[in-house]
């Protein structure tokens, strides 16, 4: 059995949570936030980090699973899944003439803190998404194998291998769909809660650097189809867009990957700003955010 859309016959709650490596950590303020306003999701769609930190909510939404995920971040900051000198990243690189990083490290943190193992023990309906490669496309992923999908989801290009899956190949969900609002209409959510890692709060500018040419231009592909679903929403679906907290929102670029040290600060800033946000929220009555 595959993991539908929202509960047959009416609306629900859906939780959209975006792609954007370390950065992520900023998501599970929110839940934290979320969570203390006994807000509970009928539907989770995940991309890339999103899909990592969106499995283990769909996995169990009980108010214990933002400490349980806390505790993920913690282990992947311990467990280093992008460890190596740079010696060894780049004897990986040599190697395989593809990407910086094994896929095993992220892969045994998956088993080890994920209570099931495909989409249909999930306890709500969860799905993910990745770039397929041979088809240049989206892939949803709705049934099977959880941690294979949630790792297609999360295989950035060059720093992880790309994950075959029934003989096709896929990369990292954000290349297609960053912050997937358009599919949480269109399983049926009416009320959606977008999640994401800040980089949306800073508009973007011309590169002025050469190394900023590139960063720009992914940013304006990673952000485009966010804009268009944002702009293209039907009558009666309302959509939350939680802050992120963040005093100076990060920029395009990502290049500091492996440094986890500053994540508990992260999910603290975005924890106090999206509750702030929802106390307004419902202090108002406002069906909008």
């Amino acid at each position: 059995m595959g993991s539908p859309g929202v509960p047959a016959g009416r609306g629900g709650t859906a939780f959209v949570l975006g792609g954007g490596g370390v950065l992520g950590a900023a998501e599970v303020g929110m839940l934290q936030a979320l969570v203390e306003h006994g807000v509970r999701p009928d539907l989770v769609v995940g991309t890339s980090v999103g899909a990592i930190n969106g499995a283990l909510v769909a996995a169990d939404p009980a108010p214990g699973a933002v400490d349980r995920l806390r505790g993920v971040w913690e282990e992947m900051a311990s467990q280093r899944i992008f460890a190596g000198s740079v010696v060894g990243r780049l004897g990986t690189l040599v190697r395989t003439r593809t990407h910086l990083h094994p896929r095993e490290p992220l892969r045994d943190l998956l088993e080890a803190s994920l209570p099931v193992r495909t989409f249909a023990g999930l306890q709500v309906p969860f799905q993910c998404v990745a770039a397929s490669i041979e088809r240049a496309a989206e892939r949803w992923f709705t049934d099977g194998d959880l941690v294979e999908a949630v790792l297609a989801s999360c295989a950035v290009p060059g720093l992880l291998p790309a994950v075959e899956i029934d003989g096709e190949h896929f990369l990292d969900g954000g290349l297609v769909h960053s912050i997937p609002v358009g599919r949480a209409v269109a399983l049926g959510a009416d009320t959606i809660y977008v999640l994401h890692v800040g980089r949306i709060d800073r508009p973007l500018r011309p590169p002025t650097r050469p190394w900023e040419v590139a960063t720009v231009a992914f940013e304006i592909a990673r952000r485009h189809r966010f804009a268009a679903d944002m702009a293209e929403l039907p009558p009666g679906v309302t959509v939350h867009v939680l802050p992120a907290g963040d005093p100076d929102p990060p920029g395009a670029a990502n290049l500091r990957y492996r440094d986890f040290s500053a994540v508990p600060a992260r999910i603290e800033r975005a924890y106090v700003a999206a509750r702030d946000h929802l106390d307004r929220i419902t202090a108002s009555g406002d069906g909008r955010a």
